[in-house]
């Protein structure tokens, strides 16, 4: 893995790690910020359409979501024994959010990545799916500073601040939004779940939950209920 890439999956690391430090329950994008009950019958449904490999499901077409699940393992990249944005499902995530609690972010996205598909043609002739490694990070590098042309509303630093914002939620929010696939983005930065019984001190040592099994809302959904 490039340096390029561990200083990416680092900053995202140390985002996730300051929101949950915050949140104390682990990180959850306040626009989904709703009960397991409103939210399990529509995820566990997409959700699992894509898992079979339909590409696409809520809101994406198959070519955005090509782009999009592109994108996203550029700006968290897997490597052996560490997952990144494939692996933890965060296209799922961006997918269910746009359909749902960010519909109102559903042209900002189709406007963005037309953008984006023009300025890769008229750079490089390919898709950005279609660009090498190396392609790619210039592409994400023009849209990071501002240069990637074509772009006016969103601009391409709004629509790469998004898209990355997005992609943090998707690896380290609770798996019940779609993201954070087998939990892991929580087990990438040592986070326990939702576990009621740690106390205050429990939640400062790095070896306290070495052991116990993760635990998301969906686990905690029936005794919410009864």
């Amino acid at each position: 893995m490039s340096k390029h890439d561990e200083a990416r999956r680092a900053f995202l690391k140390g985002a996730a790690l300051g929101a949950s430090a915050v949140a104390g329950a682990g990180f959850m994008p306040r626009a989904l910020a709703q009960t397991p009950e409103q939210h399990s019958s529509t995820i566990a449904s997409t959700a699992q359409t894509h898992a079979h490999g339909a590409g696409h499901c809520a809101f994406f077409n198959d070519d955005d979501a090509v782009t999009v699940a592109a994108l996203t393992e550029r700006l968290m990249p897997g490597e052996t024994d560490k997952p990144g944005a494939r692996d933890a499902g965060v296209i799922d995530y961006i997918d269910l959010a746009l359909a749902g609690a960010y519909s109102d972010l559903q042209d900002f996205y189709r406007r963005g990545l037309a953008a984006l598909d023009a300025y890769c043609h008229n750079a490089y002739k390919q898709s950005f799916a279609q660009l090498d490694a190396a392609r790619q990070d210039a592409v994400i590098t023009a849209l990071e500073q501002g240069k990637a042309t074509g772009f006016t509303w969103p601009s391409s630093q709004a629509f790469f601040n998004t898209l990355r914002t997005h992609t943090m939620e998707g690896m380290f929010a609770d798996p019940i939004y779609g993201g954070n696939k087998d939990f892991a983005g929580w087990r990438l930065v040592g986070f326990p779940g939702a576990q009621p019984a740690f106390s205050p001190t429990d939640l400062q040592s790095k070896n306290a939950f070495a052991g116990p099994v993760i635990l998301g809302l969906q686990a905690q959904a029936p005794a919410r209920k009864g």
